[in-house]
């Protein structure tokens, strides 16, 4: 299929791509099919970008969200912090979802680097989508030091001195207050060129830190600059991910759009500075849904770089009420 083989094309303007995969998940996506009827519009009539009507996430959570027939190849569920239903998000294309991570990553970190993993809180998901990510880069790093590390165990300095000693940058990969609890537990000097990138999670910690107070308490305690603690944005309902490096600010692949949304009409785009809610275009999304309205708040810059700013309250955004109590 064009469509699918298409993604990750530099060929082919992000704009045309979009609109491509809009037309299939209307015509196979039933739930995505009436919200736009809900909303009045014509699918045939939409030709830019800007029109194209973001679902609200929690359709993951609501309702099955597939475009595609059969068993899927892979299954990734949410956590369910607090007893919250989770959101089920059904893969049918396991490679182009291996694609998405593997290419999107290495767009801003080296193929050849050593990958530790700590995951605290998520480990017991079997279907944890961060848990499958991390495997798969571990798994192709080919470095018999890339690993998961045991929880709540510190991290040595003689393994520390090792990594350093491969002559790989490192990167630790991890829940961002599991990664303090490491630093609790025993400071250590990573390497030189180390990177530790915190996902976000604060299933782990006792009070909240905002992110520059959380990079900084990172930083110090394993001997590297602020600057070399980044960030990852992701979810379970999206197959690609945006990263944060030294600006604080995130970027996204080729084959993702980030937007802020205004609250009370999320049609309408918030222009740079202004607080919204995180709106997603991800086409690695093609046999679910590729346009999302999240429940993140966020705000962007002139660029077309974002920021995280936390949840967005209430959550109940209007227009989601009609995924209930139908088939």
């Amino acid at each position: 299929m064009a469509i699918r083989s298409n993604i990750f094309s530099s060929r082919v303007p992000f704009e045309e791509k979009a609109i491509e995969v809009f037309m299939y998940q209307v015509k196979n996506n039933p739930v995505y099919a009436r919200f736009t009827d809900a909303l009045g519009l014509r699918p045939q009539k939409i030709n830019d970008l800007k029109d194209i009507p973001l679902l609200p996430v929690r359709a993951f959570r609501e309702t099955e969200m597939v475009t595609a027939n059969g068993d899927p190849d892979l299954i990734f569920e949410s956590s369910g912090t607090g007893g919250m239903k989770r959101s089920v998000h059904k893969v049918y294309d396991k490679q182009l979802c291996i694609d998405s991570v593997t290419r999107g990553f290495h767009r801003f970190y080296p193929n050849n680097a050593v990958i530790w993993a700590y995951t605290p809180g998520y480990t017991e998901n079997p279907r944890s989508s961060l848990i499958w990510m991390l495997k798969t880069l571990i798994n192709r790093t080919g470095h018999k030091s890339s690993r998961f590390l045991p929880l709540d165990q510190p991290i040595q300095q003689a393994e520390a001195d090792a990594a350093a000693g491969t002559g790989k940058p490192l990167i630790l990969f991890g829940a961002a207050f599991g990664i303090i609890d490491l630093v609790e537990i025993n400071e250590v000097t990573l390497p030189a060129n180390a990177i530790v990138i915190e996902t976000g999670g604060m299933k782990t910690y006792r009070r909240e830190l905002d992110r520059k107070e959380l990079h900084k308490r990172i930083a110090s305690g394993f001997g590297i600059s602020s600057e070399q603690v980044h960030s990852e944005y992701g979810m379970c309902e999206l197959l690609s991910q945006a990263y944060s490096k030294e600006t604080g600010w995130f970027e996204t692949t080729p084959w993702m759009q980030v937007t802020i949304r205004d609250p009370e009409n999320p049609a309408r785009i918030c222009e740079p500075g202004e607080e919204g809610l995180i709106g997603v275009i991800d086409l690695a999304n093609i046999d679910s849904c590729s346009f999302l309205l999240t429940g993140d708040k966020g705000v962007s810059d002139e660029s077309g770089r974002f920021s995280v700013l936390g949840r967005w309250n209430p959550l109940e955004l209007r227009g989601c009420n009609f995924l209930i109590d139908q088939d």
